[in-house]
């Protein structure tokens, strides 16, 4: 099924239940690309992966940019930093509200605004799950695929490495600001095989590692 919208930002209009951002923030990191994306990049929470003040994901901060270089480099992004335009990709965060500088959500603002992000990611309905970090790893590989049992979250043994979840290909990624020799090519060669894959088979198809 594919979603018919002309919004890049927000594209199915979610409102999320409370705004505690600082003056000149915005109150919410809305979901930003192509709405029938078959790569979903998830991210974290604004302060980590930027936007307030864009409202943009992946904009703005360290890891944020560093995640944007890498889909730069294989097309799925161009156009200008701060509002990049995005072919067959979305991004979203697990936590898409605005907190003081400085705060981190709690575990009871993760949980309310479970609901809105998971709306939004059956809607995209992307083959590819990108997770970035281990917040959205966890919650990735817990709501999503059978496996988070098996496996410790150490983000560096996790990066890069492709997980098969309950039809979706999950795909962890460490923080840019974490990586070492190697990190930035080998998500880069793993996405680059991804895509010369018949990669859409794995939608809707029952498969586990091992």
């Amino acid at each position: 099924m594919q979603n018919v919208t002309d919004r890049t930002s927000n594209p199915f209009g979610l409102r999320p239940p409370f705004d505690r951002s600082d003056p000149g923030d915005r109150a919410a990191v809305f979901g930003y690309g192509d709405a029938n994306a078959d790569f979903h990049v998830v991210g974290d929470y604004p302060g980590v992966h930027g936007g307030e003040t864009t409202g943009v994901p992946f904009t703005e901060t360290e890891d944020g940019l560093g995640i944007q270089a890498v889909f730069r480099e294989l097309g799925f992004a161009s156009g200008p930093q701060d509002g990049p335009v995005l072919e067959n990709c979305f991004w979203s965060y697990v936590h898409m509200c605005a907190l003081p500088a400085g705060r981190s959500p709690t575990d009871e603002e993760y949980a309310d605004l479970e609901r809105f992000f998971d709306a939004e990611l059956r809607a995209i309905n992307a083959h590819i799950l990108l997770p970035v970090g281990a917040r959205a790893t966890d919650h990735v590989l817990r709501e999503y695929t059978t496996q988070r049992r098996r496996f410790d979250l150490d983000m560096a043994s996790l990066h890069a490495r492709d997980i098969r979840g309950r039809g979706f290909m999950v795909v962890p990624i460490q923080e840019p600001v974490e990586w070492v020799d190697g990190d930035r090519d080998a998500i880069v060669s793993k996405l680059e095989a991804v895509l010369a894959s018949d990669y859409r088979q794995t939608k809707g198809v029952a498969t586990t590692v091992g």
